[in-house]
């Protein structure tokens, strides 16, 4: 890229604030601005930060990065690609990945442009390390610990559900990959708990996992953005056994999330157009500077 990518941040939470960090420090990025739905809602925005209530007031955008609830990743994405501006997104809906992806392949192969999807730790970095740890022990059985510590996605899918005041869904791992969801609940003066706790195991989010619903009087006291992931790999090089690899990380989760995202814009401007998960774009694709340069010091 010989100019700077003009960046846009679709919505303004958790992933938001931090994206505006990450997009600020990439050597290689400008921020276009904020594209909110209440843009007089400036609290916490430098002065200098654009905030508009639709992009096309940002000026020229090259890429969006979809920081709005996964739930409205596909429609959103749909709405930029066809704008003709390249889009990321962190959705975390794994048992719907392939089929958001057909959706947004059919639309940027029309308009001439790139969506990279689920590009967050997991999925995203996370998946990429399970391969790799595959493609080094094809046979074998892979162990991924998350958390403890705070899910997004999880937790805005509990807040938009009626009677919910505040949420917060902590994944706890138990062991051999297996986790557990603590969901607490702040309700609504009025709301009725078990007609909460209903709604939430039923949601998609939680129905296939082992899931408590807790109510408390105040989920600020509660609230803590860590996270972090161990995957443990055992298997057979070739007819080698007892290969052991193991990775460990432990996290701000949505500082991680909005820096994956900006390596995953740079990567959308080097695509043919059409739509990707994390795992089918070349790592080196990601990162900024000379292809060469980076051969050098990296492989």
């Amino acid at each position: 890229m010989s100019q700077r990518a003009r960046v846009a941040i679709v919505g303004y939470g958790n992933i938001g604030r931090a994206a505006v960090d990450a997009v600020q420090e990439a050597p290689d990025m400008e921020l276009a601005g904020i594209v909110r739905r209440n843009p007089a809602d400036r609290s916490g925005i430098d002065a200098a930060i654009p905030v508009a209530g639709d992009v096309s007031e940002l000026g020229p955008v090259d890429v969006a990065l979809l920081c709005v609830p996964t739930r409205q990743v596909p429609d959103t994405a749909v709405q930029y690609l066809s704008k003709g501006i390249h889009t990321v997104d962190s959705y975390d809906i794994h048992g719907e990945l392939v089929e958001v992806r057909r959706r947004l392949d059919d639309v940027g192969r029309a308009h001439g442009t790139v969506a990279i999807l689920s590009a967050g730790w997991d999925p995203g970095t996370n998946s990429m390390v399970r391969a790799i740890l595959k493609l080094m022990a094809p046979r074998g059985i892979t162990y991924p610990y998350c958390g403890p510590g705070m899910s997004m996605g999880h937790t805005v899918a509990v807040k938009v559900i009626p009677g919910v005041k505040d949420a917060l869904s902590l994944t706890v791992p138990l062991g051999q990959g297996l986790h557990r969801r603590m969901v607490y609940v702040e309700l609504e003066t009025g709301a009725d708990f078990e007609t909460v706790k209903r709604r939430i195991l039923e949601d998609p989010y939680f129905r296939n996992d082992d899931t408590r619903v807790i109510q408390v009087p105040a989920v600020r006291d509660l609230l803590d953005v860590g996270h972090g992931v161990h995957i443990e790999r055992r298997g057979v090089s070739g007819r080698t056994h007892n290969q052991r690899f193991m990775y460990d990380i432990r996290i701000n989760n949505p500082a991680l999330t909005s820096q994956v995202m900006v390596a995953a814009a740079r990567a959308a401007l080097r695509q043919k157009p059409g739509a990707y998960t994390l795992l089918e774009v070349p790592i080196i694709d990601c990162l900024p500077g000379d292809r060469d340069e980076l051969l050098r010091r990296l492989v």
